[in-house]
């Protein structure tokens, strides 16, 4: 019975997605307001695209100003973002948590009394950097307070996220249609409630979470190669991603001629799906592996987004549905996947795969607003829905990881 530890530790070693031998419960209240918080920083965030075909009546912009608001949203998240993270993973700065979900919200809540386009920039700019400041060391957090169930808690604190991005649209479609563009100010509620609850538990927090970094220092070895292979792969699935959620309520409103109000419902559909496709997603990776199980869905998404152009009514909703379920099913496994590429550097590869790598699939945009101005909204949508193709290729060549 001696060797029995040491080979069990061995045995665990050998997995970069092993759990550890000595049980440790995770703590289910601090995982539960982790996930709350992450709720309303990306119900923030998910309400630009529902907003952006009113800004664009009210100020008369273009399809490709349009998709620059999303592109100063998506940069500003991403560039700054393994910044944070780096900080995260060398000391802890609780702080942060309840501070980037006021910046988040007071940035998107203040863009609908914005007076010209250029103010617009800067409050999405930074409502971004409030999504920078609170991924980083959200993951961290969560992957803190979460015992040997790590895998487990980073699927509920993402689940969070993706439940807050889809109804972000509904929200604020409602308060728009209520109180027209001045209604996006009733963004700001949520944060404050969720901040305060935050501010409160800080305490807790700091008696509960694990220490950064080097407390995991010998799970595996750093592949940076890997790491810029995956944030390639994570990029080209965030350009299908946001084009959809960019220009599908424009398509709505401006091709079929839908009632705006259609937005929020819409968006819900694909957003909640990929909410659903996130959670769906644990098991199948388990089972398959990562690579394996983001190598199948990639290329799976395409026919339905394609499908989604083809058709119309409810049967279009559908396809738009399975299309948001199945791109985004690879998300949180792509976060684990970096975790395990930086071994050493959880919050950092969570900056890098969350913020760099889906904020620079961003870039693409600025090109499919030009697209959309020039051959039309069809043409754009068509250009995102076969993007994956890209991004399966890329996927192909993802290697291993590697263990001491």
């Amino acid at each position: 019975m001696a060797d029995a530890k040491p080979a069990a530790l061995a045995t665990a070693a050998a997995s970069p997605f092993a759990t550890t031998v000595e049980r440790v419960r995770p703590h289910v209240g601090l995982i539960g307001l982790l996930a709350l918080g992450h709720f309303v920083v990306d119900l923030t965030q998910g309400a630009l695209p529902a907003v952006l075909p009113f800004l664009k009546e009210r100020h008369g912009l273009t399809y490709a100003e349009t998709g620059t608001i999303v592109l100063a949203a998506n940069l500003t998240s991403s560039i700054i973002q393994p910044l944070f993270g780096y900080f995260a993973d060398q000391t802890v700065r609780r702080w942060i948590l309840p501070t980037s979900i006021i910046v988040a919200g007071a940035g998107m809540a203040l863009t609908g009394v914005a007076r010209d386009y250029t103010s617009i920039l800067l409050l999405v700019a930074l409502m971004g950097l409030g999504v920078a400041a609170w991924h980083p060391e959200g993951y961290r957090t969560a992957s803190g307070v979460a015992g040997d169930r790590k895998a487990t808690a980073l699927s509920y604190f993402s689940l969070g996220g993706n439940v807050g991005i889809a109804l972000g649209p509904l929200f604020v479609t409602f308060l728009v249609a209520t109180w027209s563009t001045a209604g996006t100010l009733g963004l700001i509620v949520p944060p404050l409630l969720v901040s305060a609850l935050m501010l409160v538990a800080l305490p807790t927090f700091g008696a509960r979470t694990a220490p950064p970094a080097a407390a995991h220092a010998g799970r595996g070895e750093t592949m940076p190669a890997a790491m810029a292979l995956l944030i390639l792969v994570v990029m080209i699935r965030a350009w299908a991603s946001l084009g959809f959620t960019t220009f599908v309520p424009l398509y709505y409103i401006n091709h079929l001629q839908a009632d705006p109000r259609v937005v929020g419902p819409v968006l819900f559909v694909f957003l909640g799906a990929g909410a659903l496709g996130t959670v769906l997603a644990g098991p199948l990776a388990d089972r398959w592996g990562p690579r394996t199980f983001m190598r199948c869905v990639l290329p799976a998404a395409i026919p339905f987004g394609l499908l989604f152009l083809a058709t119309r009514g409810a049967l279009a909703v559908v396809m738009l549905a399975m299309f948001g379920g199945v791109l985004t099913a690879s998300f949180s496994v792509s976060v684990l996947l970096a975790q395990s590429y930086l071994p050493r550097y959880a919050g950092m590869a969570s900056g890098l795969i969350v913020g760099f790598a889906f904020g620079a699939g961003g870039l693409g945009l600025a090109v499919l607003g030009w697209v959309a101005d020039h051959h039309g909204l069809p043409a754009a949508l068509a250009i995102s829905a076969l993007t994956p193709l890209a991004a399966f290729a890329a996927a192909c060549f993802l290697p291993a990881p590697r263990t001491r």
